[in-house]
């Protein structure tokens, strides 16, 4: 990006994708506050512009006249969460318009996937006839919720998970009271995402990994009286989103356990979901056990229907006297 506005090839709309947590928002804001500081050299840091810079700080507050934002609205309870096409139709009008400072226009559409059809399609008429000095930045998770023909018309650049050897030097400095072995393992089940690793330390996400994890070395039996205690634990939480980041590590510790089972590794090293291939192995034979039981009493009671008494085939309910 820093390349394209230099040699003068910016395009008018980029689609910047990667997993919840990468950093696609951080990034798109960091862009728009570098074009309008008027794209300085960095000292290093590729789109640097310091915190202090009066251009920064209003871009932060929403102050700046040549930048907007979109993101998805919190809807009322029931309604789903969306970017309304309402506030998409100002899009086209607000990028038409002369910059106010004389450099460019930019508009931020965080989690572009929150607009529906209608409002996809009131974004159409600026990425097919772009204004001049005029720059849409997109971020989603899941681009291809995103019409053919927005896709086609951006230019993508996809962001990866961060390794391990990213990750822990960017934890120990955010979280530096947090031990090492809790900073890994938030590493671990934020997959690479330094935004839902924060998330994650805000929301008691180690504590709801180690309960899944325990959940998990559980199967395919496990105890009610832990059920139920699980379910006190996590509806005590602060708030509902907790059952939420419960369900969200469950379901990424069973991808994680699948894929690991797929290359014919026995367990996942450091995860919280180590146990669960072993597991899923025991409900494999569990449930193999209970379909021979089955089948075996189904056999049994055909026999039986054949040759035992009335009154003794177990698929009858006895007849009470006198009836």
């Amino acid at each position: 990006m820093r390349d394209a506005s230099r040699g003068g090839r910016l395009h008018h709309g980029w689609l910047i994708a990667g997993p919840t947590g990468v950093g696609k928002a951080t990034l798109a804001w960091r862009y728009a506050r570098w074009v309008m500081a008027g794209t300085p050299e960095g000292a290093g840091t590729p789109l640097f512009v310091p915190p202090e810079a009066p251009v920064f700080r209003r871009v932060a507050a929403g102050a700046h006249a040549d930048v907007r934002g979109l993101s998805p609205e919190a809807g009322d309870k029931g309604k789903k969460v969306i970017i309304r096409v309402e506030d998409v139709r100002e899009v086209p009008r607000f990028l038409s318009m002369t910059p106010a400072e004389g450099g460019w226009r930019v508009v931020v559409v965080e989690d572009a996937d929150g607009m529906n059809e209608p409002a996809q399609n009131a974004l159409l008429k600026t990425l097919e006839e772009p204004p001049a000095r005029a720059v849409l930045l997109l971020t989603t998770a899941a681009p291809d919720r995103l019409l053919p023909t927005i896709r086609s018309r951006v230019r993508r650049l996809d962001l990866f998970p961060l390794d391990d050897a990213a990750m822990d030097p960017l934890l120990a400095r955010w979280l530096p009271e947090m031990a090492a072995v809790d900073r890994s393992s938030l590493a671990t089940i934020s997959g690479g995402a330094p935004g839902r690793a924060l998330a994650l330390a805000d929301g008691d996400g180690l504590e709801l990994a180690r309960d899944v994890g325990a959940f998990l070395a559980s199967l395919p039996r496990p105890e009610p009286r832990d059920l139920h205690a699980l379910a006190d634990r996590i509806a005590g939480r602060r708030d509902g989103a907790a059952l939420l980041t419960f369900f969200e590590l469950l379901r990424d510790a069973l991808a994680r356990a699948l894929r690991s089972a797929g290359r014919g590794q026995g367990g996942l090293p450091g995860s919280p979901a180590g146990a669960f291939p072993t597991g899923l192995a025991s409900g494999r034979a569990w449930g193999a056990s209970r379909t021979r039981r089955r089948r075996s009493t189904s056999t049994g009671r055909a026999r039986c229907s054949r040759g035992c008494p009335a009154s003794s085939r177990p698929d009858r309910p006895k007849r009470r006297a006198g009836g």
